[in-house]
């Protein structure tokens, strides 16, 4: 049986007087105040009242069993008002700098109603890496393959021009004969895609197409590769969300399909869990990940 319950039954009767005015106080049918006591009555063996038409009055067993009841209905509220703030207490979660603050903000609000308060670290590929193994945070979207991973995001060219087809070739970038003197348009890779699974395809593809070994750059944060992109006819090396957060025009690259990989790290399996099971859509919209 319920003990918590039917003690807490037994409790509110005791204080109030009465089946009818107990089952008032707590909002319940009286039918259910009185099934309850009879059930913890029955699991202890005696009887806890003595019940006529007219009063409602304690034995000399429910007298010398009240003090007890009362701690555990006491207990019980205590543990309730724990587990409730053990479940509002901050998730920290590392995530990569390339999450705009709309798009944090649209995450830690859609992980409230999944009971998960979210605390957000931003930082590069290899600090969130090592957030999650000194357990700096709880979790951490780590890259990987996106064959690899839960969520794989496009990647392509953005710049400031319209591009005039539905996709840029990396060899339209190369110079030619008569632009011996110009310089060079340049690739800009920001730290998040500084990861060999995206940085060394795309130097692989930049040897095979005969650009310059300068004409693909990382920089040192994302901040300068786009104002490198915005004072030039560079291109940066972007996801299609990030593109637009920042008023670029943004298409796929001709001879290679690029993406980022994302998996969740966590010291405990259960907090990889909830952020795999409970968040997976809101992260993925986060990243701007394909669904």
């Amino acid at each position: 049986m319920d003990v918590v319950s039917g003690c807490q039954a037994f409790v509110s009767v005791s204080e109030h007087g009465g089946f009818t005015q107990a089952a008032a106080a707590v909002n319940l049918p009286q039918s259910v105040v009185s099934r309850r006591v009879a059930a913890l009555e029955r699991h202890l063996g005696e009887a806890l009242f003595e019940r006529t038409s007219r009063r409602v009055a304690l034995t000399r067993f429910g007298s010398d069993l009240l003090p007890s009841a009362r701690r555990l209905v006491r207990l019980a509220d205590d543990l309730r008002h724990d587990a409730e703030r053990a479940r509002r207490r901050p998730f920290r979660l590392a995530v990569p700098g390339t999450c705009g603050t709309a798009a944090l903000a649209r995450l830690e609000a859609g992980a409230r109603p999944e009971e998960v308060y979210l605390d957000l670290v931003t930082g590069g590929p290899e600090e969130r890496a090592e957030m999650a193994r000194s357990l700096a945070v709880r979790a951490a979207l780590v890259a990987v393959p996106p064959d690899q991973g839960i969520w794989a995001v496009p990647l392509g060219l953005a710049g400031t021009g319209e591009p005039e087809g539905p996709v840029i070739h990396l060899e339209s970038l190369r110079p030619g004969r008569s632009q011996a003197g110009e310089r060079a348009r340049v690739v800009r890779v920001q730290p998040e895609d500084d990861v060999p699974h995206v940085r060394d395809r795309l130097t692989r593809l930049r040897d095979a197409v005969g650009l310059r070994p300068a004409q693909v750059a990382v920089a040192p944060t994302l901040t300068t590769a786009v104002a490198e992109v915005l004072g030039s006819s560079d291109l940066l090396l972007c996801s299609p969300a990030q593109a637009i957060e920042l008023g670029l025009a943004w298409r796929p690259v001709g001879e290679i399909r690029l993406a980022r990989g994302y998996d969740v790290a966590a010291m405990a399996q259960a907090d990889r869990e909830r952020v795999h099971t409970r968040l997976e859509p809101l992260v993925a919209q986060c990243l701007g990940a394909q669904r």
